[in-house]
């Protein structure tokens, strides 16, 4: 009896020290579209009620997509805003955007009124802010690249306090930074790098700096753009010019690459009540699609 006890008993431990090692077992779908004739799309975001919103980067308005309606939330001469790009969808209805055309970070009401949250960096405007993610606070992480580039290390990342209203650069001499998020994982905030074809990670210190910088993962044969996390901490990439989606454990490992309807996709979000459901939009063909996966993306 003691044999066949131990018998099970090592067994049992095999298959869990087995299943452990596996990496997560994540399905998707395929592509599916959801609207074309866009205009360079990029920046979309959830709600996390019925709606998504994407920029148009080249022509100047905001598609808004609810319950498979698709209308425009906005235009440029609706709001004198310039062209925005990377956008975060806010509880209350409300929109932050980068404003890349402006050189500034703005805030939409849910009917479309614009307000300036940040105007620039000593006495300038902004390069061209591009993307952007919220810590657990509410607190605002913005990159701002300039020049593209390898040799062209003129990109930066902010940090903003809502609470005190508080604008700091927490990293400069980037080459062309781009997505940036923050893992739910290790709590470290990632960035690509795209003239680099790469992403860093970043360890956040309690005063909001940024200190030991590595090299994540490095994705030659295109321009790693938006990403996001899954509630693993899976980071799934759009590699803009390489056409594929890569999805990556936390450990750097690839665990999926996926091929993408064209050439140039530019980021991603989670979305529905499930959050099972990945968006993409792409630049080649001035699309954006969605496919169904079987891990929950991460919001804080």
């Amino acid at each position: 009896m003691f044999r066949k006890y131990f018998f099970s008993l090592t067994l049992f431990f095999v298959i869990a020290v087995s299943l452990a090692a596996q990496p997560d077992k994540i399905t998707f779908s395929e592509w599916e579209l959801v609207v074309r004739n866009q205009s360079f799309p990029e920046g979309i975001t959830w709600d996390n009620n019925s709606t998504i919103y994407s920029s148009n980067c080249t022509g100047g308005w905001i598609t808004r997509i609810t319950d498979n309606k698709i209308d425009t939330f906005l235009i440029a001469s609706d709001s004198t805003f310039g062209k925005t790009n990377g956008m975060i969808a806010l509880s209350d209805g409300s929109l932050l955007a980068c404003d890349y055309g402006n050189g500034t970070i703005v805030k939409f009401s849910n009917t479309g009124k614009r307000r300036i949250i940040l105007s620039g960096y000593e006495n300038k405007p902004f390069n061209r802010p591009n993307d952007m993610t919220l810590d657990k606070d509410g607190n605002l992480f913005f990159t701002d690249p300039k020049s593209y580039g390898k040799d062209k290390l003129d990109g930066r990342v902010f940090f903003y306090d809502f609470k005190n209203k508080k604008l700091t650069l927490i990293k400069d001499s980037l080459a062309f930074p781009n997505g940036i998020g923050i893992s739910p994982i290790d709590g470290k905030l990632y960035v690509c790098e795209s003239a680099k074809s790469r992403i860093l990670s970043f360890d956040i210190s309690e005063k909001n700096e940024l200190f030991n910088k590595n090299i994540f993962i490095e994705l030659p044969g295109g321009d790693p753009d938006g990403f996001n996390f899954d509630i693993n901490g899976n980071m799934y990439v759009a590699h803009f010019g390489g056409g594929n989606l890569y999805i990556i454990s936390p450990k750097g490992k690839i665990l999926h690459k996926i091929k993408t309807p064209g050439k140039k996709p530019s980021n991603v979000e989670f979305a529905e009540k499930d959050r099972k459901t990945l968006y993409l939009t792409e630049d080649e063909t001035n699309s954006i699609y969605k496919m169904n996966v079987s891990i929950p993306g991460f919001k804080f």
